[in-house]
């Protein structure tokens, strides 16, 4: 299934312009950093064809899915 006129809101992981490094104030093994290691691997076809394109970009299905694991591992409602 081609997936060309789908486009989620930019989004990277280094968008915030301070002049020290946050990701240093995360712990090595922090759920955090395993959360996103996961879900990152998770091919972006799995997400895409849920998508039908159109309307205001979205943002990208895996910030959001991080996102919601994150929060079940600390039972947020």
């Amino acid at each position: 299934m081609k997936h060309d006129h789908i486009f989620f809101i930019d989004y990277t992981m280094n968008q915030l312009m301070l002049p020290m490094d946050i990701s240093e104030w995360i712990p090595a093994h922090s759920v955090a950093r395993v959360v996103n290691e996961r879900i990152e691997r998770i091919p972006d076809s799995h997400f895409l064809c849920y998508y039908p394109g159109g309307g205001r970009s979205s943002f990208h299905p895996k910030m959001m899915t991080k996102i919601l694991v994150y929060a079940y591992t600390h039972k947020y409602n």
